[in-house]
């Protein structure tokens, strides 16, 4: 076991994403604090993130080969996204129960929703490669249906009716995110039933759907290449210019914050390994290593920035939640690397399917 975990802490991907993530988030920190980014390049820097390059992310991750066994592991991913979520609602249902009314909705959505776009996908990429990241962008489409329909609810306390089901479905459909996903996988799925075009690799000719562009039309996919490449550090730039409107010295204070961010970071990834293992024991669900790995990452994803905000445009919690955000951050970041050695733990000892 000792020699799994010296090799994963000398694993120059795992260190290298772990470590950059630290890096870039305290210069993020550093560089708001010293005003170098002011509040509009930082809200300038997280539209970037999400319109251009975790959209970039997201569809050049399906520019491959179609391969059966992950095409049907990307549909138990799918699945299992809307179990996780689903399951949530119940548990924090549960764990929270001492708790009425409001605070009970602020806590329950807080502890259900992760900033997996900015923190949990980024890391999955850095580590797990483009499988990784395309494993990450399905599970993340249930993610986005009940963030923007069961969390826009509980913070709002609005209900459900025609005008907000009409602007939510709009925010789902409409995000660049999504829609880069669902036409990246289309044309995963779809490829070989698609037109083929011939391309000349060296000495051989080898016929590709017209819509892979990767290998079609190689310098209109290269701008992609460059935006995914931008997602990481971008990302973790934009969460450390957030962090550094939190004041450090409360935000570590307050016992109640440090309760969430240990159940957020640490008791909620549990949980979703939990139920995982025992759906691919039973036979449920077939889901390999860098599957199980990534749901694990994902649910250890700090505070969701969309949350976030729905509790300060509400004034629901809203010193609690940004505090939340900014400690569980960190607690992450510390959390993520135990993960993940872990994980590779697991999977020598073969708990965890290859």
């Amino acid at each position: 076991m000792l020699e799994v975990v010296k090799s994963t802490l000398t694993d120059d991907a795992i260190v290298g994403a772990i470590f950059s993530s630290i890096v870039i988030i305290i210069l993020g920190i550093y560089l708001r604090k010293k005003n170098l980014l002011g509040e509009s390049i930082s809200k300038a820097l997280s539209d970037v993130v999400l319109c251009a390059s975790l959209p970039a992310l997201a569809f050049t991750s399906f520019m491959k080969d179609i391969d059966q066994k992950q095409l049907h592991e990307g549909i138990s991913i799918l699945i299992w996204g809307f179990v996780v979520y689903i399951g949530l609602i119940f548990v924090t249902k549960i764990m929270y129960i001492r708790m009425k009314g409001e605070k009970q909705d602020v806590y329950r959505v807080l502890t259900i929703f992760g900033s997996t776009t900015f923190f949990g996908i980024p890391i999955v990429a850095s580590i797990y490669g483009d499988v990784g990241a395309m494993y990450a962008n399905i599970f993340n489409i249930s993610y986005r249906v009940f963030l923007y329909s069961y969390a826009f609810i509980k913070m709002s306390g609005l209900k459900m009716d025609r005008e907000n089901l009409k602007q939510n479905v709009k925010n789902v459909v409409l995000n660049p995110i999504v829609i880069a996903t669902f036409v990246g996988l289309f044309i995963w799925i779809f490829q070989d039933k698609m037109p083929q075009v011939a391309v000349q690799t060296g000495d051989t000719v080898q016929n590709y759907a017209f819509l892979r562009i990767d290998k079609t039309v190689p310098w209109l996919f290269k701008p992609l290449t460059y935006l995914d490449k931008l997602a990481s550090p971008l990302s973790w730039l934009s969460i450390g210019t957030t962090l550094a409107a939190v004041p450090f010295k409360t935000a570590v204070g307050r016992k109640d914050v440090w309760g969430y961010s240990l159940i957020k970071v640490i008791v909620v990834p549990i949980i979703c390994l939990a139920g995982l293992m025992v759906l691919i024991n039973v036979g449920l669900i077939n889901v390999s290593f860098v599957g199980v790995a990534m749901t694990v990452l994902m649910m250890c994803s700090p505070t969701a920035t969309v949350a976030a905000s729905y509790a300060i445009s509400f004034d629901k919690e809203a010193v609690f939640t940004s505090e939340c955000s900014f400690l569980s951050t960190f607690v992450a970041v510390v959390a993520m690397p135990i993960f993940i050695v872990a994980l590779e733990v697991m999977k020598n000892m073969g708990f965890i399917p290859m």
